[in-house]
């Protein structure tokens, strides 16, 4: 996985601009993230790349183009020193997990990166970086692509089971 770094307070509207608001493609919505503050970005993102930023990831408005955005574009994870409250709901309710790491400004843009889930950890190279902790039932919404999916999901098991399980 290739990183993207970034540094602290990236806003939403840096994220994706709020001309783009009324698109909810997430494709088309990707072609456009970080438009005049990284332009190299929306052209050369792959799936599979990863978010690498400082403080405060996704401060700002609370939309939830900005995690659309990236997640169209192939990112699944974001790693970043702290996010803001509304933007890591958002990210897991869309399918895309934020990671809090107190290390990620030492991880370099464009370095290759491991995410090592179960154990804690991401790793750059021979160097490792810690992980907080992400509770189950958040990764479960992630694993089913978002929460309106997570919830799909609760509702046939107990329409099949006729209780909640």
């Amino acid at each position: 996985m290739r990183t993207w770094k970034f540094g602290d307070n990236i806003d939403t509207d840096a994220i994706v601009p709020g001309r783009y608001l009324t698109i909810y493609d997430p494709v088309t919505l990707a072609s456009h993230a970080f438009e005049g503050t990284r332009a190299d970005y929306a052209k050369n993102v792959k799936k599979g790349d990863v978010i690498v930023a400082g403080r405060n990831f996704g401060c700002g408005s609370s939309r939830e183009h900005a995690p659309i955005a990236l997640s169209g574009g192939g990112v699944r994870f974001i790693i970043a020193r702290s996010f803001a409250r509304i933007f890591y709901r958002n990210a897991i309710n869309v399918g895309l997990l934020p990671l809090v790491c107190s290390d990620a400004d030492e991880i370099a843009d464009g370095a290759d990166l491991v995410v090592h889930m179960n154990e804690g950890y991401v790793e750059s190279g021979r160097k490792k970086y810690a992980i907080e902790p992400v509770p189950g039932f958040l990764k479960e919404i992630v694993d089913s692509g978002g929460l309106v999916d997570y919830a799909r999901n609760l509702e046939e098991v107990e329409t099949c089971t006729g209780s909640r399980s």
